[in-house]
């Protein structure tokens, strides 16, 4: 018996339902039981989030577990992403729930947990008050309240409401073009790094990356513990903008959280940026994924609206890698009919740049940080030969999985394995665009690899005779290289 040991087809959905761009979906208490997680798999779910900003240690761990034997049943090797709350700013304990505050309203930020009376609010930022300024904004309830501040001493800061709603306990408080001394991650931050990376968690997102530095400070927590989690820099204030370049450089993956950066920044500039993060992005052969509002209406409906719709589209348009689910799934009345929509819009997307012969891909050959530039180069001759023939499949093997994730910024539609012994490495490809994870228990030598992947496509009935399948693997005449590239027609 030949070393390569293929499985069958994995059960989450059918290949050729599957969107080539990813899915985020987080979970909560809508979405996090095994079941529920299974059939979020079968829609067509690639990564699960956990927001360490609701839920103690052991819901985590629990919903990690969950994740991880769902996976097993469902036969897909689902990653996790672990996102890091940050130095994320919250409203204490208000007096009245809800708190109505109308134009024309004078209130104040004092010290402590609990405001004394109804008109007097605190923070979770112990330094709130010492680094406000008269004539900053503050922004409460995803940017729906507006205040000003007025005066401002040691003990209180008073604001005057420009923009008035209902407020509520531990919403989020948001400081507009406010220089803040806090640090990137707080002592839970690097706590739950630290659970993630003991666990093996596959991704992990920093909030309200400021400059590369805080990346940095993330990536070496994470390898004094051995991890290859992928680090996600989420730009989420307008200080992120202004070195964009670096703090992409500096980091694994990008994700454009619009919910506090259209809180942040002008909300008609959101889109602009969103496009040019995305833009930098795929120059840098990074990773981007767009999050916050892309299905909200379906939080209670089983129909988005067009301009959501419209949304997913233009995020795919656009470049991007992955869409993230957030309270759509994690507490919405229809999570897996939201998935399933996603993954809908985005297979339509995809038919339509297919049919239509566009491609969003950079065609000139760039050198790759992340692989050796005799891979980078092959693994581009690859994809043209595969489009030039009209190739079925191709077909990675890869242990790192690094020559997949720059096959991924090609964009080319033809389906691609991704195949790897690692389930480490399968479950991070999960948010490389159009790589499908294919487990095997050993590669072996080329020759066997080719007729065994050949014989399994044959069998699952995803490949027929005359079939043309491009194979890139390594001759290890180049230690961690792929460096031969083989056109197979299936016999």
């Amino acid at each position: 018996m030949p070393p390569f040991a293929a499985p069958s087809i994995p059960k989450k959905r059918p290949f050729a339902g599957e969107a080539c761009t990813k899915i985020v979906a987080t979970l909560g208490p809508a979405s996090d039981s095994v079941e529920m997680i299974t059939k979020l798999i079968q829609a067509g779910a690639d990564v699960f989030r956990i927001n360490t900003a609701h839920g103690d240690r052991a819901a985590h761990q629990q919903t990690l577990d969950n994740v991880r034997q769902a996976s097993a049943e469902a036969d897909f090797h689902a990653a996790v992403l672990v996102d890091l709350a940050g130095p994320k700013i919250r409203l204490g304990q208000l007096v009245t729930e809800p708190l109505q505050l109308d134009e024309g309203m004078t209130v104040s930020f004092v010290a402590g947990d609990d405001s004394p009376s109804e008109l007097e609010l605190t923070s979770t930022y112990e330094n709130l008050i010492s680094e406000l300024e008269v004539g900053d904004r503050v922004m409460l309830a995803d940017g729906l309240v507006s205040l000003r501040v007025t005066q401002a001493t040691e003990q209180r800061a008073e604001c005057v409401v420009t923009g008035g709603g209902a407020i509520r306990s531990r919403q989020g408080i948001n400081l507009p073009g406010v220089k803040l001394s806090v640090l990137a991650m707080l002592p839970r931050d690097i706590d739950n790094a630290i659970w993630a990376a003991k666990n093996e968690v596959d991704i992990i997102s920093l909030s309200f990356v400021r400059s590369p530095e805080d990346v940095h400070s993330l990536r070496k927590l994470l390898d004094e513990h051995d991890s290859k989690a992928i680090i996600v820099a989420k730009i989420e204030k307008p200080e992120a903008l202004q070195c964009l370049e670096e703090i992409v450089d500096a980091t694994d993956a990008i994700m454009v959280a619009r919910g506090d950066l259209g809180v942040e920044i002008d909300i008609a500039e959101t889109p602009v940026a969103q496009k040019r993060i995305i833009r930098v992005c795929r120059s840098r052969i990074k990773p981007v994924i767009v999050a916050t509002q892309m299905l909200e209406s379906m939080h209670h409906h089983s129909r988005p609206t067009r301009a959501e719709v419209s949304d997913v589209a233009n995020a795919i348009l656009d470049g991007a890698d992955a869409c993230m689910l957030s309270g759509e799934t994690a507490i919405g009345d229809h999570p897996v009919k939201a998935l399933q929509t996603m993954n809908h819009i985005m297979c339509c997307t995809e038919n339509d740049l297919t049919s239509t012969s566009i491609s969003f891909g950079q065609k000139q050959h760039r050198r790759v940080g992340r692989v050796h530039e005799v891979t980078s180069a092959m693994t581009e001759a690859a994809t043209n030969v595969a489009e030039s023939i009209g190739a079925k499949l191709v077909v990675i093997a890869t242990r790192s999985g690094n020559t997949a994730w720059v096959k991924s910024q090609s964009r080319s539609i033809i389906p691609t394995l991704g195949v790897s012994e690692s389930v480490g490495t399968l479950r991070r490809m999960n948010l490389m665009w159009g790589i499908k994870p294919f487990h095997v228990e050993s590669v072996g030598e080329p020759t066997e690899f080719i007729q065994a992947m050949s014989n399994w496509g044959k069998e699952n009935d995803l490949l027929k005779t005359g079939d043309r399948v491009v194979f890139m693997t390594g001759t290890k005449l180049i230690e961690k290289v792929h460096n031969s590239v083989v056109v197979h027609t299936v016999k």
